[in-house]
């Protein structure tokens, strides 16, 4: 079933990229040359020290390649992005040909990522909205140690699953009226983002391809990575947002709660012998 909602969710993220990304190329590559990031400074605090010694970064579910030119501009001498949209792929290529940056766009579902990247990556980077649309989170986590190199990191910056359970048109922290919970166990039909891209797209409600999302507890998340034989180094929680949400609720009763989190962690040799053993 995870490769079935992997692909209709692709139909959702080739509209998104061509009904809200495609204006924003010439912007992006602006942005880049100017020396600005795309990384939110929690991200480049964690990061800076690693990255700059990268020779090849590995960016799962990289969309339309912002993110990732952001890592090259910060030191990566390669980044390699691999992404389920063709579309967003084709925006990153655009961006990436215009900057002249080593960067090489894999059209893969995550979980089928090429094995000639096998134990290649001195960095694997991933998040900002990535986990939702991930249905097998064991499978995705074992494809994010094979892609490391023996030391090398996986970083996550994600939203938090706290937020699952909030109702986001409220003007205060309320329950989901279509009953989110944090220990949520089936996907379920996303309602925001790009759910209202793709509603705007296709005049047709009855063609409109849905977006299938799937929530995973922090626990879910860190087990499987470390059952999948990585090491953590790092785990950090924040008050800020990556992207709007929650607009109507007070900043003073936002910030009191947790609404990102990230995750450093290492592909050491022991701990993929244990795996082995298992």
């Amino acid at each position: 079933m995870s490769n079935t909602y992997h692909q209709q969710n692709q139909q959702a993220w080739d509209l998104t990229a061509i009904h809200k990304y495609a204006a924003d190329v010439e912007h992006d590559v602006a942005f880049i040359r100017a020396g600005q990031t795309n990384l939110l400074p929690a991200e480049i605090a964690l990061l800076q020290p690693i990255v700059s010694s990268c020779q090849r970064v590995i960016h799962l579910q990289c969309s339309h390649g912002l993110d990732a030119l952001s890592l090259w501009q910060m030191g990566a001498r390669e980044v390699i992005g691999v992404d389920i949209s063709a579309e967003m792929l084709a925006l990153a290529q655009q961006k990436s040909d215009q900057l002249g940056a080593p960067a090489r766009w894999v059209h893969a579902d995550i979980l089928a990522t090429p094995h000639d990247l096998d134990a290649t990556a001195d960095l694997v980077y991933t998040g900002k909205g990535a986990l939702p649309w991930m249905m097998d989170l064991a499978a995705w986590a074992t494809v994010v140690a094979r892609l490391l190199k023996p030391g090398g990191c996986f970083y996550l910056f994600e939203g938090h699953p706290l937020n699952w359970v909030w109702e986001p048109a409220a003007s205060d922290f309320r329950l989901r009226r279509d009953g989110g919970t944090y220990f949520a166990s089936d996907p379920r039909v996303n309602r925001t983002f790009p759910a209202a891209v793709v509603t705007r797209a296709i005049s047709d409600d009855a063609a409109a391809p849905q977006s299938i999302e799937h929530q995973w507890t922090l626990a879910q998340v860190m087990t499987a990575l470390i059952d999948a034989g990585l090491t953590l180094r790092r785990f950090e929680e924040y008050p800020t947002h990556f992207w709007p949400e929650f607009d109507d609720i007070p900043a003073a009763d936002h910030d009191r709660l947790p609404h990102t989190f990230a995750l450093l962690m290492t592909k050491d040799a022991a701990a993929m012998q244990v795996v082995r053993q298992r």
